[in-house]
């Protein structure tokens, strides 16, 4: 009898991994309920788990493809070698207002998907609730690291995040963040990169394109989210002082896919590849931080080829946690 709950324990100890996409989702609920999200996930955020010592949460982009996301996550996380040890999650951030036209479950929580949508912290309790569960170390006992990633419109959430979540150091878990790929960054003062994106000045067209420094492009005009209650300051600090990897494309240089054109986003430069590069520029010399640039080579507006790349994968599952 103990020999075969000293089995039964060990078993459930190791589980394995949850990779049949269909069969890995599991509900996440706001404040008791009845609200909820779902999410795909390798492990149960419910069910003890001594062997993880990581997480990755995958964001995914505007076309809110949750399950494909996870699928690039699932390719990634065994081409790392940290199935095992990694609790992989792509929250569903499903919308069926404006334009989008998701199918919501009973109590399903419907992010907003125009004007201050979801990618730029309209409502942001989600993943501040994912990281606040997994910090809790009756579940995950061994976690050491938390990894905050997003591609596309995912990227412009995380950017966001990492500059304004009041969940970051009091998880008593490191965080990190890597964006991927966005449209736009959300800039902390008027300056804008000239036109060798290694200078930084005032914007010289901000006459014609007024909102070009309004949020979420710039701090100006915060009105809702978890921005508009804290100050400038705060976002600058906090971004700063924040572990941030830019994941860039090296052929990330055409207006495909959901390409930002407006004239607040071609403030911060001509092509993703190149807003990329200014921004990791303009906020480690005007504000101080340490954050990191990686230009993958010969991947373009695509999510696997961004994640699935070899020197991707020690940023998303980081070896040294201690």
């Amino acid at each position: 009898m103990k020999l075969l709950s000293l089995l039964l324990v060990s078993a459930a100890a190791w589980a394995a991994p949850c990779t049949t996409v269909a069969n890995c989702t599991e509900w996440v609920t706001f404040a008791g309920g009845p609200a909820r999200s779902m999410i795909y996930r390798t492990y149960a955020l419910d069910a003890r788990n001594p062997q993880i010592t990581r997480a990755l949460i995958v964001i995914h982009g505007a076309g809110r493809d949750a399950d494909n996301y996870f699928r690039t996550a699932l390719a990634a996380a065994f081409l790392g070698g940290a199935l095992d040890d990694t609790l992989v999650i792509a929250p569903r951030v499903a919308s069926s207002a404006g334009s989008c036209r998701d199918q919501l479950a009973p109590n399903e929580v419907s992010w907003s998907c125009s004007g201050d949508s979801w990618r730029s912290g309209g409502t942001a309790t989600n993943n501040e609730k994912l990281t606040s569960f997994l910090a809790r170390k009756d579940i995950f006992p061994n976690l050491k690291a938390i990894v905050v990633s997003g591609h596309s419109a995912g990227g412009q959430y995380v950017d966001r995040y990492a500059m304004a979540n009041t969940v970051h150091d009091n998880l008593g878990v490191p965080v990190t963040y890597v964006v991927s790929n966005p449209s736009s960054y959300a800039y902390l003062d008027a300056t804008r990169p000239g036109t060798e994106g290694s200078d930084f000045r005032a914007f010289a067209d901000g006459r014609n394109c007024t909102t070009y420094n309004q949020w979420p492009y710039g701090l100006e005009h915060r009105a809702g989210g978890y921005t508009a209650r804290q100050t400038d300051d705060q976002l600058k600090r906090q971004l700063a002082a924040r572990p941030v990897t830019y994941l860039m494309g090296e052929i990330d240089i055409l207006p495909l896919g959901g390409f930002d054109a407006s004239c607040p986003a071609m403030a911060q430069g001509p092509t993703r590849l190149a807003r990329g590069q200014a921004f990791s520029k303009y906020v480690n010399q005007k504000f101080g931080a340490r954050h990191s640039l990686m230009v993958v080579p010969l991947c373009g507006h695509n999510a696997r080829c961004m994640f699935t790349a070899e020197s991707a994968l020690p940023i998303l599952f980081p070896k040294d946690v201690q």
